[in-house]
């Protein structure tokens, strides 16, 4: 384990409290409990927000399938915003306005977050990013904020130092994507930090390597990464502006270890660049020995499979697995805190889903237990995985907080 090597830098956790057991549940039948979700499921993100929305459906059927929520129909309203920041408002006062949901599992991106968590704030309705990982963004709006994440400078405090003694780094080079809010802060902030803790030379630190959302061609970029001839590469980029420069990598013949963040999870990333070792942090892969995530990658991944939009090879990721989680707390929130599902209750029902997620300590996620802490971020265990010859593997286990036992599974 590597909790050792989580510092004073992490934020601190909350004081938790286990709501009232199931005693409070109301008896529902005949009811609908209405919950939504904002997903990217066009523009650059496309890959996720589509398995996320799979994903969501199955649950749903799942849950419908297995009588409801003490009686009630779930019903779950997905919008797409397309990744665009002021679609995702929009998509949010759509679903609390004129939807009337309980909760929102979204917006993905950190870009979305920053503008939908003040608004969520604003009309008292919780809204839980299944991607946003930008650090401080849950913690910038409390208290209907939340994040299914761990943000990066938690999990890259873990991989850069574990990364760096297992492929002998004393060199690396950033690229990243400037218009990106969580590559960006990631690739100018959080990144270069650690390189220098760690002892590590950054090659480019004077003259940063960058380039923006939705280049094609990264060629001139990569073939200055290349002439640097760093022992590693910091991409700090989502999965698919990272398979740009990892594709010009191989066509350049750069063979350099890769690092980067939770953006890099994607099945793509393994088809750009299979003989390159890739290792980013993940709170989720599909491969893990756990009954959980194996029932849950069972289960979706020939729905993921089936869809004509989805990659044939395409394997449920860590923000699909997010999302699942998200939504299933929003259901025991609803069974176990005496939620009426009434539309004359609205508010009141939304501040209980609001405070069983902020008191919820014993929550059984797909790859353990799953808290928040009084930032707003989840308090998970995180896998060092690295992605070779097409899969992933898992290299080390940590957690996302210096807590004793936070993680205990």
């Amino acid at each position: 384990m590597l909790k050792s090597m989580m510092t004073a830098a992490v934020l601190g956790v909350a004081t938790l409290t286990t709501m009232p057991a199931a005693a409070l549940a109301e008896d529902l039948t005949g009811k609908v409990v209405k919950f939504g979700a904002i997903v990217p499921a066009s523009g650059p993100f496309a890959e996720w927000g589509r398995a996320n929305t799979v994903a969501l459906k199955m649950l749903e059927k799942q849950v419908n399938d297995a009588g409801g929520i003490n009686g009630a129909k779930m019903e779950i309203t997905i919008y797409d915003d397309g990744a665009k920041p002021a679609q995702a408002v929009s998509m949010l006062r759509k679903l609390a306005d004129d939807d009337k949901v309980l909760a929102v599992a979204g917006p993905a991106t950190s870009s979305a977050a920053e503008v939908v968590f003040p608004v969520a704030n604003e009309l008292g309705i919780v809204s839980v990013s299944q991607n946003s990982s930008k650090p401080g963004v849950a913690a910038a709006n409390r208290p209907w904020a939340f994040r299914n994440t761990v943000d990066e400078a938690k999990l890259a405090t873990v991989v850069v130092p574990y990364f760096a003694k297992t492929f002998n780094v004393k060199t690396a080079a950033i690229i990243y994507d400037a218009k990106d809010a969580t590559a960006s802060s990631a690739g100018t902030k959080i990144f270069p930090k650690l390189l220098a803790d760690n002892g590590i030379e950054n090659l480019d630190a004077d003259t940063p390597i960058s380039f923006n959302t939705g280049d094609l061609d990264v060629s001139a970029q990569v073939t200055k990464l290349r002439s640097l001839q760093p022992d590693a590469v910091v991409l700090s980029a989502d999965y698919s502006q990272a398979i740009t420069v990892l594709r010009e990598m191989k066509r350049q013949g750069m063979k350099t270890p890769v690092v980067g963040s939770t953006q890099l999870m994607s099945s793509a990333i393994l088809a750009a660049y299979p003989e390159l070792p890739i290792v980013a942090p993940t709170t989720f892969f599909a491969g893990l020995d756990v009954p959980a995530v194996k029932a849950f990658a069972e289960a979706a991944t020939p729905l993921m499979r089936a869809e004509k939009n989805l990659p044939k090879t395409i394997e449920p990721s860590l923000f699909d697995a997010n999302i699942y989680e998200i939504v299933s707390l929003f259901v025991q929130a609803v069974k176990e805190t005496g939620v009426t599902a009434d539309p004359a209750n609205l508010a009141a029902d939304r501040e209980k889903i609001r405070d069983y997620m902020a008191s919820e300590s014993d929550f059984d996620g797909l790859g353990g237990k799953v808290r928040f802490a009084e930032d707003g971020d989840a308090i998970k265990s995180f896998f060092i995985v690295q992605a070779m010859d097409g899969k992933w593997t898992s290299l080390e286990t940590a957690c996302s907080s210096p807590e004793a036992g936070a993680c205990d599974q």
